[in-house]
């Protein structure tokens, strides 16, 4: 073969080809001896490689928010009874008497003692984790821990509802919440706060106070352990200022050195704003307990062909209410 002289090529017409080699001129010897039969083009056409190579998964999980559980931080949890319990009975002891002028053999005046038993319904309820195996390997290749994250699941929709049954009970039973008890004072009403300016909102605070005293004929007073239940919404009213710039917050601690301000999100409503003044305790007891039966059992895991099934259940009796009078109600709207 003889050699290309692409010396001469890039002098006289400027072309340059930076083989890195020796090129040679193939002849026409050379040019029988190639099949030159390459076929077209027939695949379609394409200039990118599938989006999924260049796409990053970010290895942090975010977590999808749910409304606060806010009931067992406003009053303690206790259990009563367990599973197998279909009612709960609070004995109540009343003391009664009458006097009567002192005689030598006089015999009439008695004292004695008088008992109720008042009772409450346990709701049991339940939630199933299933969980089969080709759906786990599945979720494996993304770095999902399936079986952790559906158990994780099963506690937060239990635990939801447990948070609601404290607030409005169970229907059809003797189960009632913080806002449906019966046995509940009536509310007094008020106008709503966003339209008061601070004095306003403290004003209608005093009121609440001043109707818890009435209730209680006077076994409180403002040093009394208090808790003041309002919603977001209403809570983000305390911050408004009076006509001296101190705000209702500040108001509050001066005059109540004990009340202490929580938030549930379910206390607004369509109705209006729920808010509710509760004297912790009296002489030890406290006002209000929060019971349940069982906080979670986890039945046996069921092997199928190829999964697991599992069971979690829980059981509620609500807001026990044990001292009605030491709580006022009322509705802001």
């Amino acid at each position: 073969m003889s050699k290309l002289n692409f010396d001469a090529l890039a002098q006289r017409a400027g072309v340059v080809f930076m083989t890195g080699c020796n090129p040679v001129e193939l002849t026409t010897k050379d040019k029988h001896q190639i099949a030159m039969d390459a076929s077209p083009l027939i695949t379609t056409p394409n200039g990118a490689i599938p989006a999924l190579f260049t796409t990053f998964v970010d290895p942090q999980v975010i977590e999808i928010l749910v409304e606060p559980m806010k009931m067992a931080t406003v009053f303690s949890e206790t259990k009563k009874g367990d599973w197998t319990s279909t009612a709960i009975q609070f004995p109540v002891i009343e003391s009664v008497g009458e006097v009567s002028s002192y005689g030598d053999f006089n015999e009439n005046a008695m004292s004695d003692v008088n008992v109720n038993y008042p009772s409450r319904q346990p709701y049991h309820y339940q939630t199933i984790i299933r969980i089969g195996e080709r759906e786990m390997a599945i979720a494996g290749q993304a770095r999902f821990d399936w079986a952790s994250r559906k158990q994780i699941a099963a506690a937060l929709t239990l635990n939801k509802f447990q948070n609601k049954s404290y607030i409005y009970g169970i229907a059809g039973l003797q189960n009632y919440g913080m806002l449906n008890d019966p046995s509940l004072l009536p509310s007094i009403t008020d106008t709503a706060w966003a339209a008061k300016d601070g004095q306003g909102v403290y004003d209608s605070i005093q009121k609440l106070f001043n109707q818890l005293v009435k209730q209680t004929g006077g076994l409180i007073d403002r040093s009394t352990a208090m808790t003041l239940i309002v919603s977001p919404a209403m809570d983000a009213q305390l911050t408004k200022t009076n006509q001296y710039n101190v705000n209702v917050s500040d108001q509050i601690a001066k005059n109540f050195p004990n009340l202490k301000v929580v938030t549930v999100p379910e206390y607004a409503t369509n109705a209006g704003e729920h808010v509710q003044l509760v004297a912790n305790d009296y002489e030890g007891q406290p006002t209000v307990e929060l019971a349940f039966t069982e906080k979670m059992r986890v039945h046996p895991l069921i092997q199928g062909l190829s999964g697991q099934e599992q069971k979690r259940s829980q059981g509620t009796f609500g807001a026990v209410i044990y001292r009605p009078l030491f709580i006022a109600s009322m509705l802001v709207s």
